[in-house]
């Protein structure tokens, strides 16, 4: 599903380039779920930004189901996320002017789906909020907008679902009642799950766990 060659990425400097990730080379499988974990500041959310497109490395490659992702144009690349990818933020942004029923149709109208209010339905009732689908995020609790986010990111059922920090906003048993939301729909959708935290509880809830220290990526 995903395959890092040699990932690398450093920022300009007066006084030298900073280099946050160098050398990284991992190879995620289908239908796994990963975390990833490390301290503050080692890199993970720059890594997370590489893998879903949004920004690009200063060396190696990114292949995402087999497409070399800084080989796309902006257009290609725009149309593979909409495919295959679906992510869940710890700041949940969620547009704040559009219902939760709006905000689950986004993904489907850029990816050109059709029945989108009737798949956005469905998808938020997945998640518990079928009665929630006209309210805007500020009318929501915090738990009830990671439930939106999880939403959005799997209506168009992607194979691969990164996720950023995603119970990082949340107290710990509201946390956990939504990751394990999560959890059980990439199992029962077969998706890959890269997850992105600090959080050693939720780490051990996946398959896998790779430590991000010193600018490179390692088993733990």
């Amino acid at each position: 599903m995903l395959k890092l060659s040699g990932l690398g990425k450093s920022y300009p400097h007066p006084s030298g380039a900073v280099t946050v990730l160098s050398g990284i080379d991992a190879l995620i499988e289908a239908g796994e779920r990963v975390a990833i974990i490390g301290p503050s500041g080692s890199g993970k959310s720059t890594l997370l930004a590489l893998l879903s497109g949004l920004d690009q490395p200063t060396s190696g490659t990114i292949e995402l189901a087999g497409k070399v992702l800084g080989s796309l144009s902006e257009r290609e690349l725009t149309a593979t996320r909409a495919r295959y990818l679906g992510i869940v933020f710890q700041q949940f942004h969620l547009m704040g002017h559009l219902s939760a029923l709006e905000n689950v149709t986004l993904p489907l109208r850029i990816a050109g789906h059709v029945e989108v209010e009737t798949r956005a339905t469905s998808a938020l009732q997945d998640v518990g909020l079928g009665h929630r689908l006209n309210h805007l995020p500020q009318q929501l609790s915090g738990g009830e907008c990671q439930r939106v986010a999880i939403a959005r990111a799997m209506v168009g059922e992607p194979p691969l679902i990164l996720a950023d920090e995603p119970s990082g906003n949340l107290d710990a048993k509201t946390g956990d009642q939504v990751m394990q939301l999560l959890f059980d729909l990439v199992r029962q959708r077969r998706s890959t799950l890269v997850l992105v935290t600090h959080n050693e509880h939720l780490a051990s809830w996946c398959d896998r766990r790779l430590l991000l220290s010193g600018g490179r990526l390692v088993d733990v």
